[in-house]
């Protein structure tokens, strides 16, 4: 993607980008980084960026401005909350690798459920699962492999396993299957009465 002569990434141009958009939670400080190193030593040719998805890829009808707009007004209203990271697991029919969440699954369920409605409607080909996917499109013959990889890797690690989610990004797919950051909203920003 290239940087400009201040460093600043350059976004696609918009013939690039695809009407796919979704909304993050990107998991900060040293578990991101770590998730960020797994994931690219599980599958080598990603450039991740840890999150967790309240609402998955997605087709919009509308101009994406007007849905980042729904989300917003819904996300400042929303009280900060901690999520959990657990077990690993493998999803029987996609064998995506993942790690579940523990503390704050209710939490994200009851977003995704509130933000899925009107302009970020989407009918997804599966029931909403929070999680952090870390390795997803291998080889099926090496699924195992990779999972027990990602579970040594997942056992090693000494952090918390524990992050603050207070903010959101609504970010967009383009061509070459990057993801790029449109807007972000924080949880909390309107005092709940």
């Amino acid at each position: 993607m290239g940087s400009d002569e201040n460093g600043v990434p350059r976004r696609p141009p918009v013939e690039e980008r695809l009407n796919v958009f979704a909304l993050v939670i990107y998991i900060p400080g040293p578990l991101g980084v770590f998730l960020d190193d797994l994931r690219r030593e599980l599958v080598p040719h990603y450039n991740p960026h840890a999150h967790v998805s309240v609402l998955p890829p997605r087709p919009l009808g509308v101009d994406w401005h007007v849905a980042s707009d729904q989300a917003r007004n819904l996300i400042e209203a929303w009280s900060p909350f901690d999520v959990q990271l657990t077990e690993l697991h493998v999803f029987p029919v996609t064998n995506v690798i993942y790690i579940e969440v523990g503390a704050g699954a209710d939490d994200l369920r009851r977003m995704h459920a509130a933000m899925n409605l009107t302009d970020l409607a989407f009918e997804e080909p599966f029931p909403y699962h929070p999680h952090i996917t870390l390795a997803q499109e291998i080889p099926h013959d090496t699924v195992a492999q990779v999972q027990e990889l990602a579970q040594r890797r997942w056992d090693e690690f000494t952090g918390p396993r524990t992050f603050r989610a207070d903010r959101v990004a609504f970010v967009q797919n383009t061509l070459g299957n990057c993801w790029i950051d449109l807007e972000e909203h924080s949880l909390g920003a309107v005092p709940v009465r």
